[in-house]
């Protein structure tokens, strides 16, 4: 086969990508023509993740830091930094939060694409993102108790206890800045405001129906995954034991499942679609739980406490498997 222009070039090389690509094709029980197909795709980022996702390439190693500098010089991402001055200034009518184009979303392509960290010329992007999801409306709790109040003040209304917060907001512009290693101070507030918003139960959920209970799995997986960024970069304590918590959501109901019939919770969560932005499926499930391991060296078997049995074994940083029901 013909590889991309930064795969290896020597023989030597290529017959160790086909035995790794062989490998890998054995251990997650996919074809390996597959994945020598993704290997010679002509977009960068997806032989990126492929190469360190799939079969675990050093991310540091030469090679890789000159595929996610083709990362950066893609058509892709040129095309998501064209209007990057235009994009979310006061007045205009595409503001940061703007479906799908707006600078939050370019980060969050960004550091779904492998785009090479450390960029300072993305500072004006994150002072923005990072500071409309610091806004001091996210600082005034108030008590509401109807919907109908709930939307008769700006802030965030607490209903039966609950913060009723839209946190994939600030969980995807914190993952956002940490994989795109442009986290500065601005960002610890983010990190102070997850947790305190956080449901009994682990996750977050902005439904302003004072009968809801449960936390939303759309509304859990990106804080869940910014505060782990955040945990592994910043080694913090309490960001890492709101992750614990939250991933109890998901394992507890097997990533898809209700605990009451076992039956799928939602269409949707078996529906697989790309890019995810904030909607979760089970490979959204799935990738956020094997991130969350590799953000750990050696990790101890996360256990559900709706089980007696681990639902997320690890050894070396790498999952073994789940059980099932």
């Amino acid at each position: 086969m013909r590889y991309p222009r930064s795969c290896p070039s020597t023989a030597g090389a290529r017959r160790r990508l086909a035995i790794e690509a062989d490998s890998a094709a054995t251990l997650w029980r996919v074809p390996g023509d597959l994945i020598r197909t993704l290997l010679g795709s002509a977009e960068p980022s997806i032989r990126w993740k492929t190469r360190v996702r799939v079969l675990g390439e050093d991310p540091r190693s030469r090679a890789i830091l000159a595929l996610r500098e083709e990362i950066r010089a893609s058509s892709r991402v040129r095309a998501l930094l064209s209007r990057r001055t235009q994009l979310g200034r006061p007045g205009t009518a595409r503001q940061v939060y703007y479906k799908w184009q707006g600078l939050h979303w370019v980060l969050a392509a960004l550091a779904d694409l492998g785009y090479p960290p450390g960029d300072a010329s993305l500072h004006p992007i994150r002072d923005r993102v990072v500071g409309f999801w610091s806004d001091a409306r996210y600082f005034h709790d108030f008590e509401a108790k109807t919907k109908a109040a709930a939307y008769r003040q700006r802030g965030v209304p607490v209903m039966e206890g609950r913060h009723r917060r839209c946190a994939s907001q600030q969980g995807s512009a914190l993952r956002s800045v940490r994989i795109l290693g442009i986290a500065d101070e601005q960002a610890d507030v983010l990190v102070e405001r997850l947790p305190h918003s956080q449901w009994p139960d682990g996750g977050w959920n902005c439904d302003r129906d004072p009968s809801a209970h449960t936390s939303s799995f759309n509304e859990t997986w990106l804080p869940m995954l910014g505060l782990a960024a955040h945990a592994r970069d910043k080694k913090h304590r309490a960001a890492a034991s709101a992750v614990k918590k939250a991933a109890e959501v998901f394992l507890g109901r097997r990533l898809f499942k209700r605990i009451s019939d076992g039956r799928v919770m939602h269409a949707d969560f078996v529906a697989l679609h790309y890019p995810h932005y904030w909607h979760y499926d089970i490979l959204a499930g799935l990738t956020a739980m094997a991130d969350i391991v590799r953000s750990r060296t050696r990790a101890a078997p996360m256990r559900s406490t709706s089980s007696r049995k681990s639902v997320w074994r690890t050894e070396d940083g790498q999952p073994t498997g789940a059980t099932t029901r």
